[in-house]
């Protein structure tokens, strides 16, 4: 993952400022505790960025989740029907247990593409 440092990908995938991919944005590194799912840094502790630029910042991440949670509930219905060879409910409820499953990583993902299409990798940030 370090070669792809200084893209956003990189930032979206491992959560970290998508100014000097130097920090982590989220307190906690485990998605799946309930209280903690979304909690931020105000800044980052390296380049000083301020995660939420404006009040309400992360609403527009909905739609974004939206799109993300597509993309996982057509990969489920792939996997479940074309390879698994499952029926239209099972493979239905599989989608549905997938959702359940990975909803923490969805809602983070989506916000981390939410904030990389409003801030650029600055390599002089970075080195700071």
């Amino acid at each position: 993952m370090s070669l792809l440092k200084g893209t956003k990908i990189y930032s979206i995938f491992t959560g970290t400022c998508p100014v000097c991919h130097s920090e982590k944005m989220y307190k906690s590194s485990n998605p799946y505790l309930p209280s903690e799912t979304l909690k931020m840094h105000e800044r980052c502790g390296h380049c000083d960025t301020k995660y939420k630029i404006e009040p309400s910042f992360f609403y527009g991440a909905m739609y974004v989740s939206y799109g993300v949670g597509i993309a996982f509930a057509v990969a489920a219905f792939i996997i479940s029907f074309f390879f698994l060879g499952l029926g239209r409910l099972a493979s239905f409820l599989v989608i549905i247990g997938t959702l359940v499953f990975f909803l923490p990583i969805i809602l983070r993902l989506s916000r981390n593409i939410w904030i990389n299409f409003f801030f650029k990798y600055d390599p002089e940030k970075a080195k700071k």
